[in-house]
């Protein structure tokens, strides 16, 4: 069965760094697009990123754009999170997700199949 772990939560002060990773296993990597997601306590879950299965342009949301990047490595069967620049508004149980094969991106949760169990980051001011 499709399998996705996420790694690489933690603890940083603000204007900190932290690389998140999600391996996935029980599928074929590269024809699906996966995402990361996050959601604080008492908040609804919320996009940060995607990256198509197919090379097309990636997708951030407003809140992360130009401090967060996602990226892939096939060969690992692993999409990263790069997070840069952090704050303590970032602090969010993040999750990693998978649309269904060959479908490309979206922000919506419900449109994601596949999910990991989430890794906790925490920014201090």
């Amino acid at each position: 069965q499709v399998q996705l772990v996420e790694s690489g939560g933690g603890l940083v002060q603000a204007g900190g760094s932290l690389r998140l990773s999600c391996a996935a296993s029980g599928l074929r990597f590269s024809t699906y697009t996966m995402g990361w997601f996050r959601q604080a306590p008492g908040k609804e879950r919320e996009f940060v990123a995607y990256i198509p299965w197919s090379g097309a342009s990636t997708n951030y949301a407003d809140s992360v754009k130009g401090r967060f990047t996602i990226s892939r490595d096939t060969a690992k069967n692993t999409v990263y999170l790069q997070m840069n620049s952090l704050k303590p508004e970032d602090t969010a149980v993040y999750s990693c997700t998978a649309r269904r094969q060959f479908e490309r991106g979206s922000t919506n949760p419900i449109e994601y199949t596949f999910w990991g169990q989430g890794t906790q980051v925490t920014v201090s001011s």
